[in-house]
Order: C-alpha cells, then structure tokens, then sequence
C-alpha cells in the first residue's frame, strides 16, 4: 500500500490537528474577548463547538505525535473508523457554527451598528474567519482518513 499523505499518525495529520487546534482556539478567543456574545444562540453554537473541537483536536495531535516519533502509524480499523466519524461530526458542527456567526454578524453590521460597534462586530467576524478555516483543515483530515479507512 502506498503511503497516503494526511491520515492518522503522519507528520502531514500532525500538522492538520495543529493547525485546527491553533485556528479553534483563536476563534474562540475573538469571541470571547467580550461576554456580550451570550445575547445571540450563533455565537453561543460556536463557542460550545469549537470548545469540543480544541480537546478533540489536541487529543488526535498527540497521538500522531507519538505515532511520528515511534514511526508506526496507527492502523486499525476500528480506532480508524471512531476517528472519521468524530472528524465527520466534528466538522460538519463546525461548519454550521460558523456559518451561522458569520451571517449573524453580517445582520449586526447591516443592523448600522445599533446592536454591535464595529470593533466588536469585526472580533465576531474574526472569530468566524478563524472557525471557517478549523473547519476547513477538519475537513481535509477528515477526507484523508475517509481514505485510508476505505483503503484498509
């Protein structure tokens, strides 16, 4: 079998849970810099997911750390296919919570900033760029280990 390019315990996964671990936790940190995003569910749905995705994501980053540094990957079918389905989960929650805080800030903008000023409706915009892009490398990590489990 050739060697796939991102599924569990590979250095190319271990950058992926990286990067989605760092672009989680900035989303979460541009909305909760202020705690006036507890007025509207969509910011709400997006704190609570992209807290799930931070320890979900820095738990997969450790083992594939282990994995790289021990040089075996881990192959087994039935941890492969509790993976793909969180990351399947995971990211379809993601992409649901920021879509969801990205149209509702673009509401508060065009609302002529009577419900958000623009320094905070630029932070909630930031927040949802960074969720967009944690969803985007969970799909990607998703999609390679999708392969590798039906390559198995």
């Amino acid at each position: 079998m050739d060697e796939l390019p991102g599924p569990l315990g590979t250095s190319a996964s271990l950058a992926l849970r990286l990067g989605q671990a760092i672009f989680s936790i900035s989303s979460l940190l541009f909305m909760c810099l202020d705690v006036e995003f507890y007025s509207y569910t969509a910011f709400c749905f997006l704190v609570t997911i992209m807290g799930l995705v931070i320890p979900w994501s820095l738990t997969l980053a450790l083992v594939d750390a282990f994995s790289v540094f021990v040089k075996r990957p881990t192959i087994q079918p039935g941890i492969m296919s509790i993976v793909v389905m969180g990351d399947w989960v995971l990211s379809m929650l993601s992409l649901a919570a920021s879509s969801s805080s990205a149209s509702v800030t673009d509401l508060l903008k065009a609302s002529g900033g009577s419900f958000c000023t623009a320094k905070l409706c630029s932070r909630y915009q930031l927040s949802a760029a960074m969720a967009f892009l944690s969803w985007f490398l969970s799909l990607a990590s998703s999609l390679f280990n999708l392969w590798l489990l039906a390559s198995l």
